[in-house]
């Protein structure tokens, strides 16, 4: 179906981006470890990289795509322009201003972001320098996130979907020049290389809507009532749909008050994390919004829910096994990946902690991008952030409890369980208003899902004992032995799914020709 093609058509650029992501993170880990500048310079990328998943894959998408589909869908291609051109004019404004106001104030606001870095005097000024240069990065991100919801609702995936590819691309070329000693400070060539792919993300993207005919090309300072409707849903969505993110700035606040390398770790398991998060959550959430909204404004609402459980169905069809996988494989996985230069035998060993706190909490990350477009297609973005709050205070209660005993990995914890708190009280409430009705297709493939699964990592985990020898770190055999354990993982979780009918052969290949 055409929701399936949609979602294998970003989750496959993402995965691309991811692929890049992590030969990025390996060559971090090899030539810097976990150290003073890793810590410092992760929390700077982490300021304006929250702000880009909550406007590129939340608020900001959740917002404006209903509204922007509405004005195309009842007013035509000239009236969306011509809107699209005013949310674009106060955007960039309001953008402007906010980002000179932070980099005149960055001591303060670091201070609230690591104010544990303040008892490293050093360490927290790297920190400022490299935000003064990473936050930028925000202005061109969060106007490239309006022109990839323009491209969204015109059912035009790849170009926003491939965008993130370019601050790989660059962070790794920066990476090269440290290594080769072209560039002698690696904090401060990894700095200028995110606020450089802002400015060639936003580029790309204005050449894609140039394409589709939908550039706006004057941007006007025009708050009108639909501007400010936009803004109106935005606000409460930034938190609905962003909980996840911003549980991870608090864990990095948090993370700041403990021994050096601790917001290092969480970072490079989270990493690990974000490849199925990010691949299979953010394609379900960008290509399902849009769905959505044009079903429920045709008045199609049995369409609506159906659409949402075949959502939910084809993202724990992929999630689900990823949770067991990582659950049963994080000491290999962290190993052979990261382990290697200065990033240590400990530092990979606390890291691998850190993924499975993570893991344990991923189907839930990816139940809420699925849930979360049932209210914002109906413009009900007051629910969502109610749950969300609710769902930080839980977070950050818990993390508080188990940071005495776990360190970092009570952080990862804390982050997982007010996940499944909000996907859970997504789930409920949507399912009390009528608008979500699991099917007898969902359920019955939900569970054979969790039976596959649960065998698959039983599997994994004979084969990991066998391979045990090989899966070492910083060696090519570590690769190959680790290349092995996924794909048998893969084989067993695809024979499986047959026999417990989570997926049929046909529909397998179906979704492969698509893809």
């Amino acid at each position: 179906m055409a929701l399936f093609r949609s979602i294998a058509t970003v989750g496959g650029w993402t995965m691309g981006s991811r692929v890049l992501g992590f030969v990025r993170d390996i060559l971090i880990a090899g030539l810097l470890g976990a150290g003073q500048v890793t810590d410092a310079f992760f929390v700077a990328l982490q300021l304006p990289n929250v702000f880009r998943r909550l406007f590129a894959e939340g608020a900001f998408n959740a917002a404006f795509v209903p509204l922007f589909a509405g004005e195309l869908t009842q007013s035509g291609r000239a009236a969306a322009r011509a809107f699209a051109e005013r949310v674009f004019g106060v955007m960039l404004t309001v953008l402007i201003a906010f980002s000179v106001l932070v980099e005149i104030f960055m001591p303060e606001v670091m201070s609230v972001i690591a104010g544990g870095f303040r008892d490293d005097p050093a360490k927290f000024q790297l920190a400022i320098d490299f935000a003064r240069l990473t936050f930028p990065y925000l202005l061109f991100v969060s106007l490239a996130a309006m022109l990839s919801g323009i491209l969204n609702t015109l059912e035009r995936f790849v170009a926003a979907a491939a965008a993130p590819i370019l601050l790989n691309i660059i962070l790794i070329g920066a990476l090269v020049g440290v290594s080769r000693g072209w560039l002698p400070d690696p904090g401060l060539a990894l700095s200028w290389g995110v606020l450089l792919a802002g400015i060639g993300q936003l580029a790309w993207l204005m050449f894609a809507c140039g394409r589709a005919g939908l550039l706006p090309t004057v941007p006007r300072l025009v708050m009108g009532p639909k501007v400010r409707r936009l803004f109106v849903l935005m606000g409460p969505g930034i938190i609905g749909a962003g909980v996840y993110q911003i549980n991870v700035l608090i864990g990095v606040r948090l993370a700041s008050e403990l021994p050096e390398g601790s917001v290092s770790f969480l970072y490079f398991a989270d990493r690990v994390n974000q490849l199925p998060l990010g691949v299979v959550g953010a394609a379900v959430g960008v290509t399902l919004l849009p769905l959505l909204s044009r079903q429920l404004r045709a008045g199609d609402d049995a369409g609506a829910r159906e659409s949402q459980n075949r959502a939910i169905e084809f993202a724990m069809l992929l999630t689900i096994p990823a949770a067991a996988a990582l659950l049963v494989l994080p000491g290999p996985i962290i190993t052979v990946l990261f382990q290697r230069g200065q990033f240590g035998a400990h530092d990979a060993l606390a890291t691998a902690l850190a993924l499975m706190a993570f893991a344990s909490g991923l189907p839930a990350y990816v139940l809420i991008k699925a849930l979360a477009p049932g209210f914002f297609a109906r413009e009900d973005t007051a629910t969502p952030v109610k749950i969300a709050v609710g769902a930080l205070l839980l977070n950050v209660a818990v993390a508080l409890s188990l940071m005495p005993v776990l360190a970092h990995v009570g952080i990862a914890l804390a982050t997982a369980i007010s996940a499944w708190a909000n996907a859970g009280a997504l789930a409920f409430l949507l399912y009390r208003r009528g608008l979500l009705a699991p099917d007898r297709r969902l359920r019955a493939r939900l569970a054979g899902t969790v039976g596959a699964s649960v065998l698959m990592a039983a599997v994994l985990w004979l084969a990991v004992r066998g391979l045990a020898p090989w899966l070492v770190a910083g060696s090519l055999q570590g690769i190959a032995a680790l290349v092995l354990v996924v794909v048998v993982g893969l084989g067993v979780y695809g024979v499986l799914a047959q026999l417990f009918g989570v997926m049929r052969w046909t529909e397998m290949r179906a979704l492969l020709r698509r893809a």
